[in-house]
């Protein structure tokens, strides 16, 4: 049973789709005014690796990512260029799929902005007007009174009067109460606005979550996501004004889940305290599956230091990793190969003595490593078990390697062969859960043909399961045959599907 820390109830929970089969994400995504830094990457690389475990489980997964493409530092950002807004928000947008994309990190479902979804935006803020939970200022400003919502606060625990004290707050003596918060901003000079009820203005920044959440996934979806920043204000006001609007203390998101700060000198690293790395620059001195590897290395929810010589330590962990990758392909090679004398005589079968071991070694950690993302996605744990059936790999490959055999015309046997192809679809199906050697520093061309089976894989198995779930066994049965006689088994576990070799 997968458990999930959830930080509304700042205990680990069972979880439950809504749907079965199916999840629903929705991650806060980036302001886009500048280069992303490593601090933003963390969030957006571990939902990746979140998405591709619960896809590699059988389930049909729903990821929305946002960009504030309208922002106070974005037109800040404008000013200072020479440039409009949306010169700066396309600019930095262009910017942000070029750090993730060497970063390995599948691209969302879809990229709502705030600029495209402002009728949305604007009917919500309406909505809660009508309903009491918001007031119009003389100005046109709107803000949501937290005094109407009797369980403000429940996300983050803080209290209304222990926030009424906070350093944060804006001083405006028009609000009815210090914490209250902007949901519309009414038009400055020189600034981008839009036509309201209220007059023109924008939205303020926590409306904009809500409304593109609710519209893209409903009033009810699994996981809310972000940095453990984000918690209070944003995750706290977002979910008061969405529960009020919809009218049920329920709904929203059912798990919220945040990740760790990314600190340098123990110091949260962050734009505005100018102590930040820019994804770009790392990435002129490391390849993208090492950082990445780097920020999966510690679990989600654990404060991870950033440093030149932890960079460097992943990098030497996650080469011991490839090398392993590449003694799989190796021997695979001279598999497919048939003779691998060097002397042109014929082959002569012999029988390798720890394929067996190898292969009940990698079943057994191949469950661990589903065990261990199992709980509350520990990717930290889940890569110890990868490193232990890397060492195992080592050895063996060594120990056939060093021995002589198939420097004088021998050959692996056809049920070794089976192992070890079997044994590569293990570490590479940990690889792409963990979401490496996908752009390895060492190429491998058969790398890139077992990604392109495995995905259409994923894809005949989602079919397969949509006609199980429609009772149409025929179809699925079929698929099922088919791909038995093409020597493909299909095994359902308490993991999910997964196939193999036969």
């Amino acid at each position: 049973m997968l458990k999930v820390y959830n930080t509304m109830t700042r205990k680990k929970e069972d979880f439950h789709p809504l749907e079965k089969n199916k999840v629903s994400i929705y991650c806060c995504g980036v302001t886009p005014y500048n280069e992303p830094h490593i601090g933003n990457a963390r969030p957006f690389v571990t939902w990746d690796a979140i998405r591709r475990f619960f896809s590699k489980k059988g389930y049909f997964v729903r990821y929305i990512q946002n960009f504030t493409d309208v922002d106070d530092k974005i037109i800040a950002a404008a000013k200072r260029e020479g440039a409009t807004w949306r010169e700066i928000s396309n600019r930095y947008i262009e910017a942000y799929f070029n750090a993730m994309d060497a970063l390995n990190i599948h691209h969302a479902d879809l990229y709502p902005r705030v600029s495209e979804n402002m009728a949305d935006i604007i009917a919500m803020v309406q909505t809660l007007i009508d309903k009491g939970y918001a007031y119009v200022l003389d100005n046109g400003d709107v803000y949501y009174d937290v005094t109407k919502d009797e369980q403000y606060g429940k996300l983050s625990g803080r209290k209304l009067d222990d926030n009424e004290a906070g350093a944060r707050i804006e001083i405006d003596g028009r609000k009815h109460h210090p914490m209250d918060f902007a949901l519309w901003k009414s038009a400055k000079e020189g600034e981008p606005f839009w036509e309201s009820p209220w007059g023109n203005g924008r939205p303020g920044w926590h409306i904009e979550c809500s409304a593109m959440s609710l519209k893209y996934l409903g009033e009810k979806f699994d996981f809310h996501g972000g940095g453990s920043d984000l918690i209070f204000p944003h995750h706290e006001n977002e979910i008061a004004q969405s529960q009020a609007a919809i009218g049920d203390d329920h709904s929203f998101a059912q798990y919220w889940l945040h990740n760790g700060f990314i600190t340098i000198n123990s110091e949260k690293m962050s734009k505005s305290a100018g102590n930040f790395f820019t994804v770009k620059d790392i990435l002129d001195k490391y390849p993208g599956e090492v950082i990445r590897f780097f920020l999966l290395q510690t679990h989600y929810r654990s404060p991870l230091d950033f440093s030149e010589e932890r960079i460097k330590e992943a990098q030497t962990a996650f080469n011991r990793l490839a090398t392993s990758k590449d003694y799989l392909f190796d021997l695979i090679k001279k598999i497919d190969a048939g003779d691998v004398s060097a002397d042109g005589r014929g082959p002569t079968a012999i029988t390798v003595s720890k394929a067996g071991g190898l292969a009940e070694i990698s079943e057994r950690l191949l469950s661990a490593f589903y065990d261990a993302m199992d709980d509350d996605f520990n990717t930290a744990l889940a890569i110890s078990h990868m490193f232990e059936l890397s060492k195992e790999i080592n050895i063996y490959y060594n120990e056939i390697m060093n021995s002589g055999i198939l420097s004088v015309g021998g050959r692996i046997n056809d049920i070794d062969a089976k192992i070890i192809y079997r044994v590569r679809d293990v570490y590479m199906e940990m690889a792409g859960i963990i979401g490496i050697f996908e752009k390895a520093v060492k190429a491998v061309d058969d790398n890139a043909e077992f990604k392109l089976i495995d995905d259409l894989m994923e894809i005949i198995i989602a079919n397969r399961q949509a006609a199980r779930e429609a009772k149409n066994w025929e179809i699925a049965d079929g698929i099922r045959d088919k791909l038995k006689a093409a020597g493909i088994i299909l095994e359902d576990t308490p993991q999910g599907v997964r196939w193999k070799r036969v």
